[in-house]
């Protein structure tokens, strides 16, 4: 198995992190945040796409088995033997098992919600991979965009926040809005920086598009749509290029609950 570096558990609305500060940082959202304040931009730069259009081929191949939710599909992109599991103790797939039952309890493929098919569509979306490891021909996604760490650090100092409190915008000009309502008051445009997340204990209206509860950097709340900030640090899906063909070789990451 390569060596990687495991990153926490994120989604959209519960942001995490990996980073090179102290672990303590990387804890579930505080009960009690600290006050909304101006804070410091500190920059950030997307990563770019793969550029293979096999790559893309794949990726949209993955996206219409997880809209029809075919196992035997899925199966056959997936190495039948070999699949990884890499988790903070290591790896956790069962070699007597094959790569669709180890990718299945991983992500929370059988789940009755319907939230594995739900991950492996977010996952085919994803445009972005990089090599990860000591092997040559596996690429893994998604790639984390570039900041400086220390200025992230002194941030979250000013701040008096954890990593989990923060993500990245996915486009420049986001509007972020007064309230949930997407035609409600503009408070300001987002830059390329990094983005402070509000956790609220009220419930989101499942209705309605899903929004975050942001502070502004002058350090106002808003909204903006969930889909327009990323977590700075996710599990990652990993694959080869074998014969010509991609498939899914691991899943790095804590995996759906157990």
């Amino acid at each position: 198995m390569p060596s990687l570096a495991i990153r926490s558990i994120g989604v959209v609305l519960v942001l995490a992190a990996s980073l090179s500060c102290s672990p303590a940082m990387a804890q579930q959202p505080p009960q009690e945040p600290a006050p909304p304040k101006p804070y410091k931009k500190v920059a950030v730069t997307l990563p770019a796409p793969v550029n293979d259009p096999s790559f893309e081929a794949f990726r949209a191949q993955l996206a219409d088995i997880a809209q029809r939710k075919d196992r035997a599909a899925l199966a056959a992109l997936i190495v039948p033997r070999g699949f990884f599991w890499e988790r903070e103790s290591g790896n956790d797939a069962d070699e007597k098992k094959s790569g669709i039952d180890n990718f299945a309890a991983a992500t929370g493929l059988d789940a009755a919600d319907g939230s594995g098919w739900e991950f492996l569509a977010d996952y085919a979306a994803e445009p972005t991979a990089s090599q990860v490891g000591d092997r040559q021909d596996m690429i893994c996604a998604p790639v984390a965009p570039d900041f400086n760490e220390d200025e992230f650090i002194e941030l979250m100092t000013a701040t008096e926040t954890n990593p989990i409190e923060w993500g990245y915008p996915t486009s420049d000009g986001i509007e972020a809005r007064e309230t949930a309502k997407p035609d409600s008051k503009l408070v300001e445009k987002l830059g390329m920086h990094l983005v402070r997340v509000r956790f609220d204990d009220v419930p989101p209206d499942p209705a309605a598009e899903p929004m975050l509860h942001i502070v502004t950097p002058s350090g106002q709340l808003a909204y903006i749509p969930a889909e327009a900030l990323s977590p700075l640090g996710i599990d990652q899906l990993c694959y080869v290029k074998q014969d010509g063909s991609w498939k899914i070789m691991g899943y790095v990451g804590e995996g759906a609950p157990q």
